[in-house]
């Protein structure tokens, strides 16, 4: 800041490109999921499954070429991975009530469990790391997942 008479004036502030902020969110979040990710070994279930699972968890029920789109693979894969999970007891395969051809994927209590203390486990561990920080970064934080959260929901 300079004064000049007894005022106070701002010197204007440069904005970063869009184009830095998206690279530096971009390399910041998978650092960041790769690191709580850690966790999820506890499970004894592999990255592809538990995402499948926490799909079925958070939005519910599914046939299986719904799900392959909300992992963006193709069936044949989704159908391997649905494999697994059923096999583990985690998921289960019904009869799709409308039409008796489809198949409704559904998460088992037992998966719903495993799927909420996977997320209690990553939590715990970022918590771990930033409950040593200043409350102003920990508000700046809140502030970041906040906007995060707003360019999710209106993710073009």
């Amino acid at each position: 800041m300079t004064q000049s008479k007894g005022k106070t004036k701002r010197k204007p502030r440069n904005h970063a490109p869009a184009d830095v902020v998206a690279d530096r969110l971009h390399s910041a979040a998978i650092h960041l999921l790769r690191r709580v990710r850690k966790q999820d070994t506890a499970t004894g279930e592999g990255p592809a499954r538990l995402s499948a699972l926490s799909v079925l968890v958070f939005a519910g029920p599914m046939t299986l070429g719904q799900l392959a789109v909300a992992e963006q693979v193709k069936p044949p894969t989704m159908s391997r991975i649905v494999a697994g999970l059923e096999r583990s007891k985690l998921i289960e395969i019904a009869a799709d009530p409308a039409d008796a051809r489809r198949i409704q994927i559904h998460a088992t209590p037992l998966g719903t469990r495993l799927l909420h203390e996977t997320r209690r486990r990553r939590v715990a561990a970022l918590t771990a790391q930033i409950s040593n920080l200043p409350p102003s970064d920990l508000d700046n934080l809140l502030q970041a997942a906040d906007l995060i959260d707003r360019l999710n929901q209106y993710w073009k």
